[in-house]
């Protein structure tokens, strides 16, 4: 058994001293794996691209300088014009896809005792927003394949 000091504590006995200190060399300890994966994730990313850097062949000539497109050369200006109703296409899939994405979840809670009223009221007020901004987009004409 420790002999104890003139403090009353044994010693050696760090944690009975001073207990917020243990708890913070403990807390710093889990983040201090998450830093030394992250400096290793970074050293393995540049030395990947210095290796890359230093093995590969540089001989650039007119040819690999040219712009293509799926090997076939460039013909004409480099501008095209591009349909902006398929960037509101893409737009309103991804709303409908997040909205699926919180139903399941939903319908998970739902099935619980004592959520059922609050849940299904909550989910309500979710696709009441959708169904506006729907109903606002066709009214504006997005929705009209022209």
């Amino acid at each position: 058994m420790p002999e104890p000091t003139a403090g009353g504590m044994a010693a050696g006995d760090v944690t009975a001293a001073d207990p917020t200190s243990a708890l913070a060399a403990d807390y710093f300890q889990s983040y201090s794996v998450v830093g030394l994966l992250a400096v290793v994730g970074v050293l393995f990313v540049a030395v990947a691209f210095g290796a890359g850097r230093l093995l590969r062949p540089v001989v650039p000539t007119p040819e690999k300088l040219l712009t293509y497109e799926c090997g076939v050369d460039p013909v004409g200006e480099g501008w095209a014009h591009t349909q902006v109703r398929y960037y509101v296409y893409a737009f309103l899939y991804v709303i409908f896809a997040v909205d699926s994405i919180f139903l399941f979840p939903w319908a998970t809670v739902f099935a619980d005792p004592g959520y059922g009223a609050t849940t299904l009221v909550e989910m309500f007020v979710f696709l009441g927003f959708l169904a506006v901004g729907l109903l606002y987009a066709y009214k504006k004409g997005v929705l009209s394949w022209t």
